[in-house]
Parts: structure tokens; C-alpha cells; sequence
């Protein structure tokens, strides 16, 4: 049996459910690159509009490595930087788009949060990138407080939907299997934290690899 930390209170189904759906994704066709596991959260009777999802996660094993921008008062040599005097050179959407491709997350120095909204806003908002308050504004602007910031982010995933279907990246097929399980288990105890009905709002999980269909695991054996 797989040695996972217990998390959350998470019954210990899931976390067995769970060892034997990878046992069988690693059976799969090897292919030339480093595969993710996806992990699918599928709700029912939950209404979004009213009760949007939109949380950070913080997760024991990182699976990469984000591109971080900051939005900064002056150059920083730990982070990719876009100072207030070169704001201006974003007034053409084409040059917004690209910067939202280019990084993950975007952070900003708490006194600049309305010029970032003026001029990014209207990109990395649809986007979901904007700063936020939960994990992405700087008061004291520093290298301690920016590498501490950019750690965090980098443990962390995002968990904001429109749909009944929560999906995101848990892992790597070069991971070990326990610590994709301690991601799954994490992120499915914060999601069940925010349900209004907590598990009666789930009606599946599905995991799967990046070139695999998914495995289906039903809410009786979670």
C-alpha cells in the first residue's frame, strides 16, 4: 500500500481508488515525453452562478515550474519585470495577448493594482490572470518577499471554473505515484470544503494522462 499522508480526513477509498486508476494509466503506451495527469472534478446539483469556485490550493509536490511576471515600481533581478513607465507599451491588444501567453501568473506591488487594472485588465481578467489578493499583490517589495511569494505560487494551483467541471494538472508521469495521490486527495478535499453539499455535489472524478482517455473512479468508491 502506498505510505500517503493523511490529508484532510479524506477517506482511505479514495486514496486506493486512486493507486489502482494509475496502475492502470501507466500501462498505457510509452511516449517521448514527460506526460501530465489530468485530474477532472465533475459536479452535480451545484449552482456556479451563485456560488462561484475560485481558490488557491497549496500542494505538497510541485508539477512545474510557472512563468511569473511582476508589475513592479522599479526592475527586480528574481522575476521577469514590467516596470510603470513601460505600461504604456501594452495600449496594443496584440501586446497584451502575447504577455498573457507567454507567463502563468502575474503578480504586482500593491500600489500599482490600479494601473495594472486599467491597462492589463481587460486581458488577464477573461483570462484569469489578473493579480489577486489571495496570492499575487506585494506590499513590501523585497527579494525575501518576492522568492517567498513566487514559491507559494509555484506549490499552489488555481481552482476557478464556470462550468460543472473542475480540471486541472496534478502531476507528471515522472512522479512517484504517492505524491500525484497527495496532490489528488488535496485538491478534492479543498474542493469538497467550498461544495455547499460537500460530496453530494460530486458525481465523478476522472484522472487521466495527456494521451490516454480517462479513468472513471464512481462517488461509492471515494
Amino acid at each position: 500500500m502506498l505510505q500517503v499522508r493523511n490529508v484532510g480526513g479524506i477517506k482511505m477509498a479514495l486514496k486506493e481508488s486512486l493507486e489502482k486508476v494509475l496502475i492502470e494509466l501507466r500501462k498505457t503506451k510509452e511516449r517521448k515525453f514527460d506526460q501530465t495527469f489530468d485530474l477532472m472534478i465533475n459536479l452535480q446539483k451545484y449552482d456556479l452562478k451563485k456560488n462561484p469556485i475560485n481558490i488557491f490550493v497549496s500542494l505538497h509536490h510541485n508539477i512545474k515550474e510557472k512563468k511569473i511576471c511582476g508589475f513592479l515600481e522599479v526592475k527586480n533581478k528574481n522575476i521577469d519585470t514590467i516596470t510603470k513607465d513601460e505600461f504604456k507599451r501594452y495600449s496594443d491588444k496584440k501586446e497584451l495577448k502575447k504577455i498573457v501567453k507567454k507567463f502563468d501568473f502575474f503578480i504586482a506591488q500593491a500600489s500599482l493594482m490600479a494601473n495594472v487594472a486599467t491597462t492589463f485588465g481587460r486581458v488577464l481578467g477573461p483570462a484569469g490572470k489578473m493579480p489577486s489578493p489571495q496570492m499575487g499583490i506585494l506590499i513590501n517589495v523585497n527579494d525575501k518577499e518576492i522568492n517567498d511569494l513566487k514559491e507559494r505560487i509555484n506549490h499552489s494551483v488555481r481552482i476557478r471554473t464556470k462550468e460543472p467541471s473542475i480540471k486541472l494538472a496534478v502531476g507528471k508521469q515522472s512522479m512517484k505515484d504517492e505524491e500525484i495521490i497527495e496532490n489528488i486527495v488535496t485538491i478534492y478535499d479543498s474542493v469538497l470544503k467550498v461544495l455547499a453539499k460537500g460530496k453530494e455535489n460530486i458525481k465523478n472524478i476522472e484522472v487521466k494522462l495527456t494521451m490516454t482517455k480517462p479513468i472513471k473512479i464512481s462517488p461509492n468508491e471515494i
